[in-house]
This record gives structure tokens, C-alpha cells and sequence, in this order.
């Protein structure tokens, strides 16, 4: 079985988010990019897929301009075998990047196809459910464990009451919560290594898929500042503090 991992370029996590002075969108010249951390886990996984003797060969495909093939020697330090970069400099929408997803995993004839649960740069949380939705597979979501045998696959997901387990058939769609694993250091000859593994570059014209964005974005803000809060000493001032008029309003 071939397992497909898709991997996002996003602002480092360690970085404060500044949004443009013309409030286009956040700002990215010379800011510090790494790999989406649920992506991470999700590479992660694919690989002890292979090592366990379940998949045969790890992916990682990333769609975005030529700068995404840092992320993708990143993937392949973490053990995966392959690279794929779906080349473009247009913005790409959690949409477009199902189409060219599902175009990846049908090209490869991939029998299974992990993604993050969700990009840190926006949140959306569409992609995994959407390359589902497009292929016709079934799909296992914020998943915090992945069991394979026997063509069937059993995610355990966190809900609001616990822990739910779903079983799938494969071929599947599985989207990585945090707790699925923790991800390995890339050791040093891993990292030399991942510069000789193929890298295969195309275009979503190959693919035949249309990415035309079909949102427009208005206007981007920064989250209002929280109102100043007042600590106080004991109980008997927080009461005070309460029951005041003009008293402070979220007192801690």
C-alpha cells in the first residue's frame, strides 16, 4: 500500500503573526517558515506505516511556489521515500488543494492518504474532509491513533464525551490530531540523505485540475486587545471589586 502525506509551508509557530499595513493579509517577507506541525505528525506516521511493513512507500507532496521544497526535504529527513511539488505561485485555496490532491493520490494509486487535521495559518480544517469527499474514500478525522490490517483501518478520535473509534475500508482519508504520535529529530545522515531522494516538480496544468480561487478576502485585523485586568489580594477585594459600579470589569 502507498500511503500519500500532504505537508504545508506556514509561518513558524514561534512567530508573532503581523498583519499588513494595508490589511491585505498577514505579513510574510522575511519571516521564518517551517512545516505545518500537524503535517509533521502526519509524516510521522506514514513513515511507522512503512517501517511496521503495512505501506510500502511514504510520499510527501506539498502544492505552492518552489520555497515548499524546503518543506518537503524535511519530510523526506523524517524517512519518507518520495517528493512531489505541485508548482504554483497562486494563492491556493483548502479546495484547489483537494482537487490536486485527489489528482496525487489517483496518479499514484494510493491506498491511503494522511494530511494534518488543520493548517496553523488559517485554521480552516476543510482539506482532509474535502479530498474524502472528491475521491469517495471513507475518512477517519482528528485522528489519536491509526490501526491497519487486513484492508481495514480503525482511527480512534477524540470527541466531546471521549474517545470515539471508527472503522474504515481502505482506500481512506486519515487527518492527524496531536496526540496520533510524537514526531522523530531528523538525525544528520537522515538530512544529508533526504537531498538525494527524488523530487519530482508539476504543474496543476499537468494535473488537469482548476485552482481559480472562488473566496475573496476583504479585509484581514488583528484580534481586538483584551481590556486591562486588576489583580487583587484576597476574596473580600474581588468581592468589592465586583459588586462596585465602577469597579474593574474581568478582575482576576
Amino acid at each position: 500500500m502507498k500511503v500519500v502525506v500532504a505537508v504545508k509551508r506556514v509561518v513558524d509557530f514561534n512567530v508573532k503573526i503581523r498583519v499588513k499595513a494595508d490589511q491585505s493579509g498577514v505579513e510574510l517577507a522575511n519571516v521564518r517558515m517551517s512545516i505545518n506541525p500537524f503535517d509533521e505528525i502526519a509524516v510521522e506516521e506514514g513513515v511507522r506505516l512503512r517501517e511496521a511493513g503495512i505501506a510500502s512507500e511514504v510520499l510527501v507532496v506539498s502544492c505552492g511556489a518552489q520555497a515548499c521544497q524546503e518543506i518537503l526535504r524535511t519530510g523526506l529527513a523524517a524517512g519518507a521515500d518520495r517528493a512531489v511539488l505541485v508548482r504554483t505561485d497562486q494563492a491556493l485555496e483548502p479546495l484547489a488543494v483537494a482537487k490536486l490532491l485527489k489528482a496525487v493520490c489517483e496518479r499514484e494509486e494510493a491506498g491511503l492518504a494522511i494530511l494534518g487535521k488543520q493548517a496553523i495559518d488559517d485554521d480552516a480544517n476543510q482539506t482532509g474532509q474535502m479530498l474524502a469527499g472528491l475521491l469517495g474514500w471513507s475518512q477517519g478525522t482528528f485522528a489519536s491513533s491509526l490501526d491497519i490490517s487486513g484492508g481495514r483501518a480503525w482511527v480512534a478520535r477524540e470527541v466531546d464525551g471521549g474517545l470515539e473509534t471508527v472503522e474504515l475500508a481502505l482506500p481512506a482519508v486519515v487527518t492527524a490530531d496531536l496526540r496520533l504520535n510524537e514526531p522523530r529529530f531528523a538525525t544528520l545522515p537522515n538530512i544529508l540523505k533526504a537531498n538525494h531522494k527524488p523530487m519530482a516538480t508539476i504543474t496543476p496544468e499537468e494535473l488537469g485540475v482548476d485552482i481559480r480561487p472562488r473566496l475573496a478576502t476583504v479585509r484581514v485585523e488583528e484580534p481586538p486587545r483584551r481590556p486591562n485586568c486588576t489583580l487583587v489580594a484576597d476574596l473580600p477585594q474581588l468581592v468589592a471589586a465586583l459588586k462596585g459600579a465602577d469597579g474593574p470589569r474581568g478582575a482576576s
